[in-house]
């Protein structure tokens, strides 16, 4: 089972490559597994830190709401301050490619951290299953609170491999195409 507290245990002889996003900024991953389809080799790649999310908590009608900060311009703003509030939990918070992550130990998980946010499509229609995050740590920019959680299930990210052995993530479509054979792979691995 995957223990987010103790990634390096798990993957110290593990490979990793780094994914780079149009930004031009990096993200170790460890290589959780490969696979070949017509002569392409493909990645499922799980980051070496853990990754965190940002939310601002809006009161309406008297109903708390925790909206995900995707905004650069906001998380620009907010960095140094969720920086320094991670630090005192001996967690440093890194700009990485496609999410945001954290070095160090996580503190171990506890019930009462927990915040279950239930993630629906678009259109309304069809939801995920519910998301679970473990509360890291809260704080206050000019009057607005914000939390920082990490989810309890691994981030993994599917890329391709170019000839240069560099990874390139899938897009949503190409990942859809690809899927199929992922669970097939991985579900002959498992019998």
């Amino acid at each position: 089972m995957f223990s987010p507290a103790s990634p390096e245990n798990e993957h110290s002889h593990a490979a990793s490559v780094t994914l780079t996003d149009e930004t031009g900024r990096s993200l170790d991953c460890y290589i959780e597994h490969s696979l070949s389809v017509e002569d392409q080799d493909y990645v499922l790649l799980l980051p070496v830190d853990s990754p965190v999310e940002i939310f601002a908590w809006e009161t309406e009608d008297d109903e708390e709401e925790a909206i995900l900060v995707e905004d650069e311009a906001v998380i620009d703003e907010i960095f140094g301050t969720a920086q320094a509030v991670l630090a005192e939990q001996n967690l440093i918070l890194k700009r990485t490619a496609y999410a945001l992550t954290v070095g160090g130990d996580l503190p171990p998980v506890e019930e009462s951290e927990l915040f279950t946010l239930d993630i629906e499509e678009e259109d309304g229609e069809e939801e995920y299953e519910p998301e679970q995050l473990q509360l890291l740590a809260s704080f206050y920019h000019e009057d607005q609170e914000y939390a920082i959680y990490t989810p309890l299930d691994p981030l993994l990210f599917f890329a391709r491999m170019s000839a240069a052995g560099k990874p390139q993530l899938l897009s949503p479509e190409e990942f859809k195409e690809m899927q199929p054979f992922l669970e097939e792979q991985l579900f002959n691995e498992l019998e």
